[in-house]
């Protein structure tokens, strides 16, 4: 009786061993990005469209129903030294991925700490086509490169018959220098003249030297373009235009921000590329109203869906290669073709590792924006990284 009990409830236990949920493995998300200093404008918001997207993945089970995905995040303060000692200490702490700034200089530092583990990294918005390069086939981007927006800019000031060009540089960073140098190269090739460059340095905030070498310019350049971005860019086109001048500007992606929508009728008509615009009844509107629906307010950069998309673009990854090993993960990254994120279509496959993705370029008009056009430029039109 006693032995007939005993395989009796030991039965029972197998039999309730066997119904136990299989455990998830978790997919720890290290992100070495700045909560403060001069990169958070753009970091704070793309974290924040990340965390709504892991939020999703996770209320479904996590990707695939069976990895949960955990953030880890630490300040890197908008510094590149800093960024790779957080780096380190993410590697050490056993993250599977980590996200780097929305600027190379810091990227490229993490990255040698990244790569050196094969770990995959991702930049949140960093847009520099030379940074894989720089580190290795586990380093990615997530945001149209600087030589597409080049590209993009210099087809339109072509199209609106603008001949010649004075562009504005600082060599203190990559994306301060490389995208004008990208712009002037595609310009050039498409018949324009550049009649003038300028350089200032980040942070200088007196550009009044620059407006008087601009307004002496005679005849006057057709166009200018920068891709400075705040405080640089307020700074210099309220003095550019307290000046007088009235030349039409061409700016890049990081003066999506509130703060140059707020400088009201000093950027009336300046024209910029995105990742993305709001079109009626395209996926980006669709997520607006339901990130405004969750947190009352409508998303007021498109960095804040351009982190979503990279949890889309994570989620993508690991499905397919079905596990959370770094190498498995980074062999999916570099074979992703039409990821759909809300900002349009994103493909890695027969890339080095800058996403080929849709630029919008977008026109500003009493603090509203609209939309000039989106697409993916001719390849022959896109200088060499």
């Amino acid at each position: 009786m006693k032995k007939t009990l005993g395989i009796s409830l030991f039965a029972s236990l197998l039999a309730s061993v066997a119904i136990l949920p299989v455990k998830a493995e978790e997919l720890l998300v290290g992100l070495a990005t700045a909560q403060t200093g001069g990169l958070a404008p753009y970091d704070q918001p793309s974290l924040k469209g990340l965390e709504m997207a892991v939020e999703e993945i996770n209320a479904k089970g996590g990707i695939a129903g069976k990895y949960p995905i955990k953030l880890l995040a630490k300040d890197t303060r908008s510094d590149a030294a800093q960024t790779a000692l957080v780096a380190q200490e993410l590697v050490d702490e056993g993250v599977k991925i980590v996200i780097t700034p929305c600027d190379a200089d810091p990227s490229i530092a993490a990255g040698q700490i990244t790569q050196a583990a094969q770990i995959p990294t991702f930049s949140f918005c960093a847009t520099t086509p030379t940074m894989p390069l720089a580190v290795g086939d586990f380093m990615f981007g997530n945001y149209p490169a600087d030589n597409v927006q080049a590209a993009v800019l210099a087809n339109f000031a072509r199209e609106q018959g603008y001949k010649t060009a004075y562009v504005l540089k600082s060599p203190d960073s990559a994306y301060t220098l490389k995208l004008p140098e990208y712009f002037a190269e595609t310009f050039k090739a498409k018949g324009g003249e550049i009649v003038g460059e300028g350089t200032y340095s980040m942070g200088q905030q007196d550009f009044g030297a620059e407006v008087t070498k601009i307004k002496a310019l005679n005849p006057a350049p057709d166009v200018i373009m920068t891709s400075a971005y705040e405080p640089d860019f307020p700074a210099f086109i309220r003095q550019l235009r307290g000046a007088g001048v009235k030349i039409p500007i061409l700016g890049s992606d990081a003066i999506d921000s509130p703060t140059t929508f707020g400088l009201g009728e000093l950027v009336n008509g300046v024209v910029f590329t995105t990742a993305g615009f709001a079109t009626p009844g395209s996926s980006l509107e669709a997520f607006n109203a339901k990130f405004k629906e969750k947190h009352g307010q409508a998303p007021d950069t498109v960095y804040i869906a351009n982190g979503y998309d990279l949890g889309k673009v994570i989620e993508a990854a690991v499905a397919k290669a079905d596990s959370t090993d770094p190498k498995a993960i980074r062999d999916a990254i570099a074979a992703l073709e039409g990821v759909e994120g809300v900002t349009g279509p994103i493909s890695y496959a027969g890339t080095q590792g800058m996403p080929m993705r849709s630029v919008s370029l977008v026109k500003i008009n009493d603090g509203q924006l609209s939309l000039v056009s989106q697409g993916v430029p001719a390849a022959a039109d896109i200088p060499a990284p």
